[in-house]
């Protein structure tokens, strides 16, 4: 059985709905909303709410508007260092992506700055990974992904192996040398930033797509 928390998030995937939206929605404060998201149980008519919204929105929503709405979680360095907070970005990220088809996992996506990666990974590409490490540190050896180094810096690279160390390698720049990782976000996908439709306004499904 779903908990309230994913049924939340469900709805916000669809919708395209933040926090403040859902607040508004059932007629309460943003910070109960994030009180919701911290595993405290909404009162008994609370809960019926959200119950009734998620089957409506979700259960029952528009198919053929089926698809993914994927927070963008800020910026990933392909030759430039990006260190803002991951932890900090609110969980419906700093904005949104619509991806076209029905997906099951948690997804984020970050956007791409500096050019390191070229000609696979370009400046303004969003590369969508998972939210949640799922696979062991040596399953990525040799592959690019998503990391955290322990020091807070995000990076697109190829994570290889050298001795006891782990350095990042790109396609045209120095390794970076003997990091500790904190995160590894295994890439799903990657988008050309022409092709992206990111969500102009709150509303979702209901509100407007832009492309790039």
């Amino acid at each position: 059985m779903m908990t309230i928390e994913e049924k939340l998030r469900r709805i916000m995937r669809v919708t395209g709905w933040k926090q403040a939206k859902l607040a508004e929605h059932f007629g309460v404060t943003q910070a109960t909303v994030s009180r919701w998201f911290s595993g405290s149980e909404p009162e008994g008519q609370r809960r019926d709410a959200i119950n009734d919204a998620y089957e409506s929105i979700v259960d029952e929503g528009p198919k053929e508007q089926s698809g993914t709405i994927v927070p963008v979680m800020g910026f990933i360095g392909a030759g430039a260092e990006i260190q803002p907070e991951f932890e900090q970005t609110p969980p419906e990220g700093l904005e949104q992506v619509w991806i076209p088809f029905e997906l099951g996992e948690e997804l984020v996506a970050f956007e791409v700055k500096g050019i390191s990666m070229l000609p696979v990974y370009r400046e303004g590409h969003v590369i969508v990974c998972y939210r949640d490490q799922k696979r062991p540190l040596d399953f990525f050896y040799g592959l690019e992904a998503a990391v955290r180094t322990s020091d807070g810096r995000r990076f697109l690279k190829t994570i290889m192996k050298n001795g006891a160390e782990i350095d990042l390698h790109s396609f045209n720049a120095d390794p970076i040398s003997n990091v500790r990782l904190e995160w590894i976000g295994e890439i799903f996908a990657a988008l050309p930033r022409a092709s992206v439709k990111r969500i102009e306004r709150q509303g979702g499904i209901q509100g407007r797509l832009q492309m790039g």
